[in-house]
């Protein structure tokens, strides 16, 4: 077949027929819908794959927030129990030492702080707390806890009574801390160290 000679604005371009019935097919493809098809076709599997992915992705949500629940709730269930143990630790030990003597109540703090195991410093400040709260109650400050009587302190009244503030805040941290609370033992020996100031401005002897 020989090419055919096509002028366009005096001049001629030759078609090759060979070429133009390939491009046929695809041509009449396009106009006669099968375009459109092709188009509807990928747009409804992509609609497909992101409804999957949607879908997909509020199950995984959900999982987390469940696991998220739970750790949270095992975590406060916990932070009870720490707190249970201490509360018992507190009052075997006013019920043990209240009536005894404060030599030997202060002996078994420097026992206390001398140790090796963490859960023994914090006993020991949890005992000096309760021999300050005892000093102070008895010395007349008002107040329900230690805490408000150390607000009706001023500091011409006491001169140790930041050190009070701070080794009283430290023992507000290991009891509401639970297992989430570090004690150093440079910070329980400052602790214990703050006390000891306090006790020696009362006469704790």
């Amino acid at each position: 077949m020989e090419p055919e000679q096509i002028a366009i604005e005096g001049t001629t371009t030759v078609m090759n027929p060979v070429a133009f019935d390939l491009l046929t097919p695809l041509i009449n493809f396009l106009f006669s819908g099968g375009g459109s098809s092709l188009v509807e076709a990928t747009f409804g599997f992509t609609s497909t794959v992101w409804t999957g992915f949607t879908i997909f992705s509020y199950i995984v949500s959900i999982i987390l927030l469940f696991i998220y629940i739970y750790a949270a709730t095992e975590r406060r269930q916990l932070h009870e129990i720490r707190m249970s143990q201490i509360k018992q630790r507190e009052k075997i030990y006013d019920e043990r030492f209240r009536s005894g003597p404060k030599n030997d109540r202060l002996n078994d703090i420097n026992q206390h702080i001398i140790s090796d195991n963490p859960n023994d410093w914090k006993l020991a400040i949890i005992e000096a707390d309760i021999i300050l709260d005892e000093t102070l109650k008895k010395a007349g400050y008002a107040g329900v806890s230690l805490g408000e009587r150390l607000k009706s302190i001023s500091p011409n009244q006491m001169a140790s009574l930041d050190d009070a503030w701070q080794a009283h805040k430290v023992r507000n941290q290991i009891a509401h801390g639970g297992a989430d609370f570090v004690l150093t033992r440079r910070l329980a020996e400052d602790t214990i160290k703050q006390y000891r100031r306090v006790f020696a401005e009362l006469g704790v002897v």
